[in-house]
C-alpha cells in the first residue's frame, strides 16, 4: 500500500520524481477541486459562514499537500502540473463568483484572468501548451495573499463580522497578491520566452 500511494521516503533523501497519480498530495488536490464548486453552492444559498469556512480549507490544503510531497518524498510528475491548474482553477472560479456575488469589485477578475488567459495563449502558440515551468516563490506569495485575503473579505458576509479593520486588511492582502501575480505573469511570460530562444538554438 505504502508503495501504491508513493509514501516511505526518508527526510532529506533524495528520490526521483514519482510516476504515480496515487500519491496523498495528489489526492488532497482532487479534494481541492471538489471544494470549489461546493463554495460556489454555499455562496448562492447565502450560507457564508459554510463559505467561509471552505474557502480556508480549500487555502489550507494548498500548503497540506505541499508540505506531505517535500516532506515525505511524494512529488510526482502528474503532481507539479496538477497543483498550480488546482491553485488557478479555485482562484479564478472563487474571484468570479466574488464579483457576481458583489462582494468584490469587478477589477479583482480582471487582474488574475487576464494575465492567466495571455500566459495560456502564449504558451499555447509557442509550445501547442506543453511547457511546464516551476512554480516561482513570488507565485506562491501571491497565492497565499489571495487565499488568506479571499476568506476575510467573504466574512464581512457572516453575521456578527461586519468590521472596518476586516474590509481594510482584506482589501489591503487581495491588493498585494493582485500586484504578486501580475509580477508572477511577468516572470513566467518572459521565462517562457527564453526556454523558446534557447530551443530554436539547439
Amino acid at each position: 500500500m505504502i508503495r501504491l500511494i508513493g509514501a516511505g521516503g526518508k527526510p532529506g533523501q533524495e528520490t526521483a520524481e514519482l510516476d504515480t497519480f496515487w500519491t496523498v498530495p495528489n489526492i488532497i488536490t482532487v479534494v481541492r477541486f471538489l471544494g470549489v464548486p461546493l463554495f460556489v453552492m454555499f455562496i448562492v444559498q447565502r450560507e457564508y459562514a459554510a463559505a467561509v469556512i471552505t474557502l480556508v480549507l480549500l487555502g489550507s490544503t494548498d500548503w497540506i499537500d505541499g508540505c506531505i510531497a517535500r516532506r515525505f518524498s511524494q512529488v510526482s510528475s502528474v503532481g507539479k502540473w496538477l497543483d498550480p491548474v488546482a491553485d488557478r482553477t479555485a482562484l479564478i472560479v472563487v474571484a468570479v463568483t466574488f464579483v457576481v456575488d458583489g462582494v468584490a469589485p469587478a477589477w479583482l477578475v480582471w487582474a488574475i484572468v487576464i494575465p492567466d488567459a495571455i500566459l495560456i495563449i502564449n504558451v499555447l502558440i509557442l509550445f501547442g501548451g506543453r511547457l511546464r515551468l516551476p512554480v516561482s516563490n513570488i507565485g506562491k506569495i501571491r497565492t497565499a495573499l489571495l487565499l488568506v485575503g479571499s476568506p476575510l473579505l467573504l466574512l464581512q458576509r457572516v453575521e456578527g463580522f461586519d468590521q472596518l479593520w476586516l474590509e481594510i486588511t482584506a482589501n489591503v492582502l487581495l491588493i498585494l497578491g493582485c500586484i504578486g501575480h501580475v509580477i508572477a505573469f511577468y516572470g513566467y511570460f518572459t521565462a517562457s520566452h527564453r526556454v523558446y530562444r534557447l530551443e530554436r538554438t539547439a
